[in-house]
């Protein structure tokens, strides 16, 4: 079963407001994005830590209404952001 999930977020390279679609299909999630409404989507993405981010909670917030998310994919999803460093822009404790 595939699931896909939307959101808009800010581009970082060039600050524009994107419209995000993350699909999961045969057990993998791959992103795809647009810069406008009626726009062909890109698929060729780069994906960032936000992005995974972002995805999470969205997944975490459907998990207990049962709308197509598995524990797995929490896992999954957790396991992809290990690989990203950690973002910079909390301020560091003294």
């Amino acid at each position: 079963m595939s699931v896909e999930i939307q959101w808009t977020d800010t581009c970082p390279s060039t600050g524009e407001k994107r419209f995000v679609s993350a699909a999961r299909f045969a057990r993998e999630w791959k992103f795809k994005v647009r810069y406008k409404r009626r726009e062909e989507w890109h698929l060729r993405v780069e994906v960032t830590r936000e992005m995974w981010e972002e995805l999470l909670d969205a997944v975490a917030r459907r998990l207990p209404r049962r709308e197509g998310v598995t524990e797995w994919d929490v896992e999954y999803i957790r396991q992809q952001l290990s690989k990203y460093p950690e973002s910079e822009t909390e301020p560091e404790a003294e």
